[in-house]
């Protein structure tokens, strides 16, 4: 396959500009750029096939701009479901610095970033709008499918204005950088084209664009933050663990399309793969083979291995095989409590783990008390420090799946 063959392929193009981008993409020395507003900490989930295409595009030869947009991030884009909550200028340039940070780890230090508020902040809106605003029609801007969708429900002149801005990001990296190629989800189909029209009329040149089909679940909806299904690709919001519980539970009918869009796997990599998932479907061959890829990429080499040593020792309840930062992972959402030496009996009631000593000791009695993974029956037995984990934690579960955890 040609390199435009494998994205088709792998159903990572929707929509393209001008049918002599194909032989372009094949022939690599393109300047490109992709557009991110930091209206959030983090990339998510959903975005993740469309940014990975960065990476693609750099292995074909291709030279990557990516523009993190403190100006945009101020505006907001039309989503074609109801406007945008305005976000403070201090969280914004907050995000900003984050997502700088993300995708310099994600594609190398070496890529260059750059910010859209370096040009805005110094344009007189006057100008703006005779030089800009001039040239793009209304008509052409209302019959671009999120506005059109928003427009049923109210729509502010500052998202309406908002591929104006976008438009002009485009000429602004096409002068000053050569760049001559950007792509994006397929949402922002209305926005890419503006920048094509702009720079067509003001430069009469030609320059592309391409789509990618969006990233849905098998409900049909975005995996995307506004529909509360989104994983952050920040390590510090969503573990490497948490995602591999993510990814593990996504369904068979979707794994295909997800390694495909998700992974470098070839296509006879993803054939096999496919293969032993359907003859052996419990075992999640495709999900885990998934989890690998994205994970290691995202989180760095051996992050799949720390998630998948997590995953077992919580099922195994061989709980001391964790180290005491892994036991922070994987009881994130569990508050500890300070923890004292006690015996057990006491120790329970204390902490509100049985309502009261008869209860306490009916539970160590039936075998439903484990600390840190040993069952314990014995009455008498004492929990101290020097038998927590690294001096720091005693896990305590409490029948099959209620846990506690202790800090000392």
């Amino acid at each position: 396959m040609t390199f435009f063959e494998e994205l088709q392929w792998r159903g990572l193009i929707k929509d393209i500009s001008n049918p002599e981008l194909e032989e372009k993409l094949n022939q690599g020395g393109l300047k490109f750029y992709i557009g991110a507003d930091p209206t959030a900490e983090s990339l998510h989930i959903g975005q993740f096939p469309t940014f990975l295409m960065i990476e693609r595009l750099k292995r074909a030869g291709h030279q990557p701009f990516i523009l993190v947009g403190g100006a945009t991030g101020r505006v907001g884009d039309p989503r074609g479901t109801g406007e945008r909550e305005k976000a403070e200028i201090s969280v914004i340039e907050h995000n900003y610095d984050k997502i700088k940070a993300q995708m310099k780890k994600l594609f190398g230090e070496e890529v260059q970033l750059v910010n859209n508020f370096d040009w805005f902040k110094n344009i007189n809106y006057i100008d703006f709008l005779r030089d800009v605003g001039k040239y793009i029609n209304v008509s052409y801007m209302i019959n671009k499918d999120l506005v059109k969708r928003q427009l049923d429900i109210g729509i502010s002149y500052a998202e309406f204005s908002y591929m104006l801005i976008q438009g002009y990001d485009f000429k602004e990296l096409h002068d000053k950088y050569g760049v001559t190629l950007q792509f994006g989800g397929s949402d922002q189909w209305g926005n890419l084209t503006t920048g094509i029209e702009l720079i067509r009329k003001l430069d009469n040149e030609e320059v592309y664009a391409f789509s990618m089909p969006l990233t849905l679940d098998s409900t049909g909806k975005k995996l995307g933050k506004s529909y509360g299904n989104a994983l952050w690709l920040d390590e510090e919001k969503t573990s490497s663990y948490e995602m591999y519980q993510y990814l593990l539970n996504f369904e068979d009918s979707m794994m295909e399309e997800y390694l495909k869009r998700f992974t470098f796997l070839t296509k006879a990599e993803i054939e096999g793969i496919m293969k032993a998932q359907k003859a052996t479907p419990e075992k999640r061959i495709a999900q885990k083979s998934l989890a690998k890829e994205v994970l290691d990429f995202i989180h760095g080499e051996g992050a799949y291995e720390n998630a998948v040593k997590i995953s077992e020792s919580l099922f195994s309840g061989d709980i001391r095989n964790l180290t005491a930062n892994q036991i922070e992972v994987a009881f994130k959402g569990i508050e500890p409590f300070q923890a004292e030496e006690a015996n057990l009996v006491d120790f329970l009631v204390q902490f509100h783990i049985c309502s009261s000593k008869r209860e306490a000791r009916e539970f160590i009695q039936n075998g439903s008390i484990s600390i840190n993974g040993d069952k314990i029956t014995d009455l008498n037995y004492q929990v101290i420090k020097n038998d927590s984990i690294e001096q720091k934690y005693v896990v305590i579960r409490r029948g099959k799946k209620k846990y506690f955890i202790g800090k000392f």
